[in-house]
């Protein structure tokens, strides 16, 4: 299996060796890509040290059979056509995809059966929809969801290295206008402010929530509104999700569903302070649920929690795991 991880020198791109590394995937020649600016160096993949190439490099020279791209719409929407040109999948994190019509937008745990061997180009969601859907979608099963009230709290290493920069500066007293990623600080700040607004004063991120889950639910009919706050925390994103049901359900029957749910975990006791949290899903692949309680406002409602690594199941562990079932599955 040649692969190509390009991007690779990015926060999401160094993720992706790491998995690639912990789940033992059957790479025989890993080609590692980055832009220009990074030609001439290397980067370490099973204790062994491995040049970079160029995108141009890599289309001229190697045929890789898969090729991770985590390097943003801009290049994703220039370079991924020519990868697949050459009978190459391209599963893509960035978004430029994502809402194409006839382009998969998969997570595999809940709706692996929409690619096939001409699934060429393939999205993978934005982070704060993977960990969401996974946790929704058996209970979407079992009782119709009729609407989704969403407020996130999303690590700032979701927007990368510049933001982990302004972090660390504003941590040790150095910030630089250089350094900003955010209009704001970061640092013991939160920020109701995730990627762009829209006219409409919503933002892009807040955005995402509403139309890919959407479309990976398979259900135009979900009533959706969502906010989104960037926090100061490294380990991964949260989400206070207030579901309403089409159908009645029992609360016991809802954390049976999600305990038997692959790549769940339920951590639900509150009376011994048990719950998800970001510190504790740093560096995991799983999706953790808790507060897992009634609405009684409304007629099948329903509050849950959920966190998850945004650089690992957000990211590179959800396009290996695509990667994985194109291997098992489908190539």
């Amino acid at each position: 299996m040649r692969l190509a991880v390009v991007g690779v020198t990015g926060l999401v791109g160094q993720r992706m060796l790491q998995v690639l590394e912990e789940r033992s995937f059957p790479v025989t020649e890993l080609i590692p890509v980055a832009s220009s600016r990074s030609k001439g160096k290397s980067i370490q993949f099973k204790g062994k040290a491995i040049p970079v190439k160029t995108v141009e490099e890599v289309l001229a020279q190697d045929n890789p059979e898969i090729a991770l791209f985590s390097a943003g719409a801009g290049v994703s929407k220039k370079w991924a056509p020519e990868f697949a040109r050459k009978g190459c999948y391209v599963i893509d994190n960035s978004s430029a995809w994502r809402m194409e019509e006839g382009i998969p937008l998969v997570v595999p745990e809940v709706n692996s059966h929409t690619l096939d061997r001409d699934s060429k180009i393939i999205a993978n969601p934005n982070c704060s929809t993977i960990q969401m859907v996974v946790a929704l979608n058996p209970l979407h099963r079992a009782y119709d969801i009729k609407r989704l009230v969403i407020s996130t709290y999303q690590s700032f290493t979701g927007t990368g290295k510049n933001a982990v920069d302004q972090y660390t500066s504003e941590l040790n007293g150095e910030a630089k206008q250089e350094d900003m990623a955010y209009p704001h600080p970061i640092f013991e700040n939160c920020l109701p402010h995730c990627d762009v607004f829209f006219d409409n004063g919503y933002t892009k991120e807040e955005l995402k929530l509403v139309n890919e889950t959407r479309k990976i639910l398979e259900s135009d009919k979900i009533n959706i509104t969502a906010t989104a706050v960037r926090v100061p925390v490294h380990g991964g994103h949260s989400e206070a999700i207030n579901i309403e049901f089409e159908k009645p359900y029992e609360t016991s029957d809802v954390v049976e569903l999600l305990t038997a749910t692959d790549g769940v975990v339920v951590q639900d006791n509150p009376g011994q302070n048990i719950y998800p949290m970001p510190l504790y899903a740093h560096n995991k692949d799983e999706v953790f649920v808790g507060r897992i309680r009634r609405d009684y406002s409304i007629d099948n409602g329903l509050n849950i929690w959920v966190v998850s690594d945004n650089l690992r199941k957000g990211a590179a562990t959800n396009a290996i795991q695509i990667a994985e079932y194109l291997i098992d599955s489908v190539i």
